[in-house]
């Protein structure tokens, strides 16, 4: 099975995550199960930014934001025009694939970067890979109090959708004061992280996937998922490859205006593009009530895919063209 992953050209996280979709469709959970299950994927979401709290170093990030005008850039991206562009296709999208999908969508356009895929291919791009760090890592860190700010401001109106102060008391307890303890206990835990990074790696994909079971089976269980057609699942997948490429030209036309170099570009391109499922999830599954998580987080899964597969091709080619004086090793 291992070696099928690997050889798939989906990659085999992402290949987990639709089978917990499917899963959670032929027996989603209910009953005591599903609240065992609740409270066991509370404990994951804790578990999961206590890690990133611990992985995350400040030393680091704070010797790289001496380029600031390409960190500024890239957040511009993500947390300025892709809401605005997720606000401007809310009310287009919403007669095509109805409002809680429409929902979805905006909600993808607010959450941080990736860390790990934006750093990979803007090494493999040979972009500049430190802006890149700092600037991935700065966007979750980020992210973390940024994405509720910004879901309370532009989806609290929205069908389904309740931010109340108990929402926000949830996010504090379970996302930034295991975050917080993560960090303050970087020092102790990071040996023991190194050592064992391959099991850390499996708690991180396996609670991402536990949170998309339990959603979806919250959908399944509450009969809303019967509302989903085909239709708006392909034409949310055409408008996330529509997106993604708008946004891929953009990152690359709007630097090379602002005088950024090859790396930089590259840099901004891979980092203010992507849209981070790892951060994305938890954050939905703690903000959003019941049923309604499945909505937020299908265009998201959707368009995480799409990126990865147009990023890796296009990161592939840059790397082949890089001319031999911008080469930058990582």
């Amino acid at each position: 099975m291992r070696k099928l992953l690997e050889k798939s050209p989906i990659d085999g996280f992402i290949l987990s995550i639709f089978a917990a979709v499917v899963v959670a469709a032929v027996l989603p959970a209910s009953g005591v199960f599903a609240e065992v299950m609740d409270w066991v994927v509370t404990c994951l979401i804790a578990l999961l930014f206590f890690l990133y709290g611990t992985r995350l170093s400040p030393r680091e990030a704070l010797d790289g934001l001496t380029h600031w005008r390409l960190h500024t850039t890239i957040l511009a991206f993500t947390f300025v025009l892709f809401p605005i562009v997720g606000l401007l296709l809310k009310p287009v999208l919403t007669p095509m694939i109805g409002s809680d999908l429409a929902a979805g969508f905006l909600y993808l356009t607010l959450v941080p970067s990736t860390v790990q895929s934006s750093i990979a291919f803007t090494s493999i791009a040979r972009g500049n890979v430190a802006g890149a760090i700092v600037s991935a890592s700065a966007s979750n860190l980020i992210g973390v109090v940024l994405t509720p700010a910004l879901v309370v401001l532009t989806m609290s109106s929205t069908a389904g959708v309740h931010i109340s102060g108990d929402s926000i008391l949830k996010i504090c307890l379970q996302i930034l004061v295991p975050f917080i303890v993560g960090q303050l206990a970087r020092p102790l835990v990071s040996p023991f992280l190194k050592k064992y990074a391959e099991p850390t790696k499996y708690v991180d994909r396996g609670s991402i996937v536990l949170v998309v079971y339990v959603a979806f089976s919250e959908g399944v269980q509450s009969g809303l998922w019967s509302s989903v057609t085909a239709f708006e699942v392909i034409m949310v997948a055409v408008v996330s490859l529509v997106l993604v490429c708008v946004m891929l030209a953009l990152t690359w036309f709007v630097p090379r205006r602002m005088g950024f170099d090859r790396a930089d570009s590259i840099a901004i391109q891979f980092c203010g593009t992507k849209k981070s499922l790892a951060t994305g999830l938890p954050l939905a599954s703690v903000m959003f009530s019941g049923s309604i998580v499945g909505f937020m987080v299908l265009p998201l899964m959707i368009f995480h895919q799409i990126q990865l597969v147009l990023c890796a091709w296009l990161s592939a080619r840059y790397g082949r063209d890089a001319p031999a004086q911008e080469t930058q090793v990582a």
